[in-house]
């Protein structure tokens, strides 16, 4: 075999499984988990299934996002990029804590 062709084969197998897609709803001011395991290149979707509006966020180094306020019905994506602890909550609703464990 070549070389090219053999580097070829060699990135398609190291590359593994495609990225994953999570759904976390929010619902009577509580997130469906306390916690997620996902992988890096995944991606969790944030629905907002209650009667009051929500803003999800992270200050956490591995990833830190703010996803605005948004009402029932409606969701939101946040892509995870680098492994690490991210913690999430909502800022209008304080008590809303969750964990998401992303690793390689």
């Amino acid at each position: 075999m070549k070389a090219p062709a053999l580097l070829c084969c060699l990135l398609l197998i190291s590359t593994g499984a495609a990225a994953r897609d999570f759904m976390v709803d929010q619902k009577d001011k509580k997130f469906s988990v306390k916690a997620l395991k996902i992988k890096v290149g995944d991606t969790v979707e944030f629905r907002n299934s209650d009667t009051v509006a929500h803003n999800v966020f992270s200050l956490s180094e591995a990833r830190s996002f703010d996803l605005g306020s948004y009402p029932q019905g409606q969701s939101k994506r946040v892509t995870f990029d680098k492994p690490g602890r991210v913690e999430i909550e909502c800022s209008i609703h304080p008590a809303m804590q969750m964990l998401v464990e992303v690793e390689k």
